[in-house]
């Protein structure tokens, strides 16, 4: 299956090329690209309507917007979170008052959201959540505890909790999806995490008697879980076509190079660049199938194990072609810049963390089997 874009569509891509050609060359930090995108209505345009000061576009508008936002090479976003998995939760789950405050800000790219699922010990398992909230005289909740690997939150204004707000209760039950303010100095920590990159996109956080407003929870307290999964349905979509757009681009990359090298010449790279070209195809068509409405339950896990063992041999196979050269870095090291990276090596380290980080791989598969297979549940404690 391959989307037919109409007239109105390729009229809208002309004005989304046009728009993205005249700014990208002048794009600032995170926060001021993100503002220019708001000012012009480009973030939520998947929206619908609303009036939260958003555009809004058909779904293969969307899809043009995502295509051509990659090919442009634009910034990497920091308001994903908020535009693409917390305001549609608001809009399925929230208050009216939650959807008139948060929703504005978000498309005026104004504040910025990390998300507080993961925790010590629990890595991928989101039912282990030990954070607690407890209701204080008022109303309000008071939260103790630690998340980890949480992405962008030294940036973030705002961080939505998965807490647990029944002492007595385990796994799913008693858990209640909050929204928290950052900006709480001696209550909350954030500790950025260096990768092998050099870089800190991962945060451990640290919430000490922080607080969230009554007015903050999202679905009734105890309902976490339901609001949570809710959201995790929303991280595949018109996002991962575009993602599928960049991996396209690096796949371009390395065979330009592997070509440029000689390194085509042998019989098994080829294989692996025609392998890695014909996976990526099906990725594509798998994509525009859930973005068709054929999905099953278990479409978000196959998508990531597709993607994310696709990327990770990509990064593997980019710094075979380079050879003996992808080991040298761009340029010499210095006690201001211990090491930096160009892009085959950035890929190669970073796509390590591919089949961990959104679910691990093990993860994945337990959720395949268990809700789409139908297979027996893993015992309680098995492989700890």
């Amino acid at each position: 299956m391959e989307f037919g874009f109409s007239a109105l569509d390729e009229a809208f891509r002309g004005e989304a090329r046009d728009w993205l050609g005249l700014h990208v060359p002048h794009a600032g930090g995170r926060r001021a690209w993100e503002r220019a995108l708001g000012a012009d209505g480009w973030i939520g345009i998947g929206w619908g309507e609303g009036g939260y000061g958003n555009r809004v576009a058909t779904l293969t508008q969307q899809v043009v917007w995502a295509e051509e936002y990659v090919r442009s090479g634009a910034p990497a976003r920091s308001g994903h979170i908020g535009e693409k998995l917390l305001a549609p939760t608001l809009l399925t789950h929230g208050t009216a008052e939650q959807k008139e405050r948060f929703l504005p800000p978000i498309a005026a790219g104004a504040e910025l959201w990390c998300q507080g699922y993961s925790e010590p010990g629990a890595g991928s398992d989101l039912a282990g959540v030990r954070t607690r909230a407890e209701r204080v005289a008022d109303g309000s909740y008071r939260l103790t505890g630690q998340k980890i690997w949480t992405s962008l939150a030294h940036e973030a204004d705002w961080c939505f909790v998965l807490a647990r707000t029944d002492p007595g209760s385990v796994r799913h039950h008693g858990l209640s999806f909050l929204l928290v303010p950052m900006d709480q100095p001696g209550r909350i920590e954030v500790r950025p995490i260096r990768q092998l990159t050099g870089t800190s996109d991962f945060n451990e956080v640290f919430f000490d008697g922080a607080r969230a407003r009554a007015g903050h929870l999202v679905g009734a307290e105890g309902d976490g879980w339901r609001v949570a999964m809710g959201l995790l349905g929303f991280e595949r979509g018109v996002s991962t076509l575009a993602q599928q757009i960049g991996f396209a681009e690096e796949l371009g990359r390395v065979v330009r190079t592997a070509v440029e090298t000689g390194a085509a010449d042998d019989p098994v790279v080829r294989d692996g660049l025609v392998r890695l070209w014909a996976e990526l195809r099906t990725m594509r068509w798998n994509a525009q199938r859930t973005l068709g409405g054929s999905a099953g339950p278990g479409a978000p896990s196959v998508a990531k194990l597709l993607w994310a063992g696709w990327h990770q041999r990509l990064g593997e196979l980019a710094v075979r072609v380079r050879g003996a050269e992808a080991g040298v870095g761009p340029t010499h090291w210095s006690p201001s810049a211990p090491y930096e990276l160009d892009d085959t090596q950035h890929l190669f380290l970073f796509s390590r963390a591919d089949t961990i980080y959104g679910g691990s791989d093990q993860v994945q598969r337990t959720i395949i089997a268990e809700r789409v297979l139908g297979l027996p549940r893993q015992p309680k404690g098995w492989g700890t």
